[in-house]
């Protein structure tokens, strides 16, 4: 297929209720989306950098001007077999990882579409269903952020996971276990703790957490280790894996013992498979960590999801968690059990409502050769 055109596009959506980490809060969305045009294919893609270079170096507007002016010239006018070539072609440019994510994912949506395959199994899926959570953020409150705990538990969800950090930890770990001493519970620093903060971290053991995430610095693998094993608690490592090297030298160090893979942070599907693949070899446990995403995002982290060696509940749960509207039809939708079903639709197995893209975009450029 040859590569035509490619549209980017920003779409602002409001979420249904705000999203706190240790690094700031969330009211709206400001999402990048791509268009791959190809042989009357039309792939989509979409970015997950924020709005705000916080989660990572990346951020909206330093991807949208990378992918105008670097990444989508570097595929215009290129015959392409497979969405696994784009990232050769893209290697030129230094990181960017989460636009050039939704560049090659556009691609490989295009390419399942061309083949009439789910893009699941064209990804090397096996899972018909996959295994949710939610991950919950910091709230105004105690007694809200239990309220919310009690609504997920209610829908069904396997996993819960809430957002730490230092003043907003122990208490709140205590009050969840005092009301719910059996759920499947972990926890997600975002980066907020340092070594000083060994021994306070060494109380979470008392939790019984499934994991501690991302606790120490977004780029560290040898302080994770030192801390892993003081910990009886396993550390699952997020921002610090950004490629299947990355996962070999956290991994062979012993610095984790369970990995979030987000395939806009990995640089797209080709590197998220390698990370996949790495682990499984180490008999270490992935799953697919949520980056507020719409249906387009959504249905790919679903696809990832049913590769063999994910197998925690991850973070891909229902649009109506954040959107009052999504962009595709039908919604994801969780069971009363907390799965989600593939589908066996050629491409990403959802449809897209062009018309709400369209209402929802507040700037969009087409690029051609």
């Amino acid at each position: 297929m040859k590569i035509e055109a490619i549209t980017l596009r920003e779409l602002q959506m409001p979420l249904v209720h705000f999203f706190e980490t240790s690094f700031g809060r969330t009211t709206t969305r400001r999402i990048l989306l791509v268009t791959v045009h190809a042989d009357g294919l039309e792939g989509w893609g979409e970015c997950v950098a924020g709005e705000a270079p916080y989660y990572s170096e990346e951020y909206i507007e330093g991807a949208w001007d990378v992918s105008a002016r670097y990444l989508a010239p570097a595929l215009l006018g290129k015959t392409l077999q497979s969405g696994s070539e784009v990232p050769a072609l893209l290697a030129r440019v230094r990181e960017h990882r989460m636009a050039k994510a939704a560049l090659e994912n556009a691609v490989w949506d295009a390419e399942a579409q061309e083949k009439g395959t789910p893009l699941w199994k064209l990804l090397g899926g096996t899972q018909r269903e996959i295994a949710c959570g939610v991950s919950i953020g910091i709230q105004d409150s105690h007694e809200q952020l239990l309220q919310k705990i009690e609504t997920e538990l209610a829908a069904g969800y396997q996993r819960i996971k809430v957002k730490v950090k230092p003043g907003w930890d122990v208490e709140v770990l205590e009050k969840i276990r005092a009301r719910w001493n059996g759920i499947l519970l972990s926890c997600d620093a975002n980066s907020a703790y340092t070594l000083a903060d060994s021994d306070r971290l060494k109380d979470f053991d008392r939790f019984n957490l499934l994991m501690i995430e991302q606790p120490l610095w977004s780029d560290d693998f040898y302080f994770h280790a030192r801390l892993q094993k003081q910990l009886l608690t396993a550390i699952c490592l997020d921002e610090a894996i950004r490629s299947a090297r990355d996962a070999e030298a956290a991994l062979e160090l012993a610095a984790c013992r369970i990995i979030n893979i987000k395939v806009g942070r990995i640089g797209g599907f080709s590197e998220a498979i390698l990370v996949h693949d790495v682990a499984q070899a180490f008999k270490v446990p992935v799953w697919c960590g949520g980056m507020l995403e719409s249906g387009i995002g959504r249905s790919h982290n679903v696809a990832l999801s049913t590769l063999p060696n994910f197998t925690l509940p991850g973070d891909v749960s229902a649009s109506k968690r954040y959107w009052k509207e999504d962009i595709i039809e039908p919604e994801v939708e969780v069971s009363p059990q907390g799965t989600i079903a593939v589908s066996d639709k050629p491409g990403r197995g959802y449809e897209l409502r062009k018309d709400l893209i369209e209402k929802l975009t507040v700037r969009k450029e087409v690029l051609k050769n």
